[in-house]
């Protein structure tokens, strides 16, 4: 399916998180070690939000593996985000052009997705005439991530993303039922405003794919005093990912089944995610 990562914390060269890590999201498009498929070659795409303007997300997404996309390379040498965005694709059906490669935004708003929505194809017209008609037109692209981004915007997700999306679950889950698919959905999430990161890990079947977050910084300098990165960032850095990084011992934590977590200013937090059946 895709790998993915979201970094929010000091303002960061996206080479540092991108390129430099042992098994970064760039090796992770060539190697993956717990994703479906050991490559992710049908496309990438960077979201980033400016340090002195968050309101609209920044992206640039193209068609060709990543791993050998000369101006992703250029970029990430020179752009520093506080809030970023990255995604490469394995398609799960829908065709490889740039308006389906992840992430999607609208206003100030970013939503990648790992997974997908089983029996899609079949369910698409029931699925987008549920899009808010003032938003149908904004969707650009044919995947089933862009329509379930629409559907959360649809339900509230620039008031309450946790509510919205547990709504975009649970409609996805009743169509799919309707159709005859036993499990509808496979997912995790990562959606943000530019202030807070969102991620979410749940499945119809209860066997989510793999997401991880980083342990805090201030228990990791205690660890690894050493390590030149963990002096140089703030103790609200954090990153969420589809798999780790790195093998650096207590860095990283399994995001638990059905759950979402939150990344924001102070104290981040996971609780337990449930659809809300419509």
């Amino acid at each position: 399916m895709c790998r993915w990562l979201a970094y929010s914390g000091t303002p960061m060269l996206l080479d540092t998180i991108l390129y430099k890590p042992a098994h970064s999201l760039i090796d992770q498009s060539l190697h993956s070690k717990l994703g479906v498929e050991t490559t992710n070659g049908d496309g990438f795409g960077v979201g980033w939000y400016a340090h002195e303007n968050s309101d609209t997300p920044a992206l640039l997404r193209d068609v060709g593996p990543a791993w050998n996309n000369r101006n992703l390379r250029e970029l990430a040498d020179h752009v520093r985000s506080p809030l970023f965005f990255a995604h490469i694709r394995a398609s799960t059906g829908t065709a490889v052009q740039q308006t389906n490669c992840h992430p999607f935004r609208h206003g100030r708003w970013m939503w990648m997705h790992n997974g997908s929505v089983a029996g899609f194809h079949a369910m698409r017209r029931d699925l987008t005439l549920l899009v808010d008609p003032a938003l149908y037109s904004e969707i650009e692209g044919t995947t089933d991530s862009e329509t379930m981004f629409y559907l959360a915007l649809t339900f509230g997700l620039e008031e309450d993303p946790p509510g919205a999306v547990a709504r975009m679950v649970g409609v996805i889950e009743r169509v799919g039922h309707e159709h005859g698919v036993e499990f509808p959905m496979q997912m995790t999430v990562a959606v943000s405003d530019g202030t807070t990161v969102w991620a979410f890990r749940y499945s119809s079947q209860g066997a989510s794919r793999s997401l991880f977050y980083s342990s805090r910084v201030d228990s990791l300098r205690k660890l690894h005093p050493d390590m030149l990165f963990l002096q140089e960032v703030s103790d609200e850095t954090r990153l969420v990912v589809s798999e780790p990084l790195g093998d650096l011992p207590g860095a990283w934590n399994e995001v638990p089944e059905s759950s979402f977590g939150v990344v924001q200013p102070g104290a981040d937090a996971i609780h337990p995610f449930t659809p809300v059946a419509a």
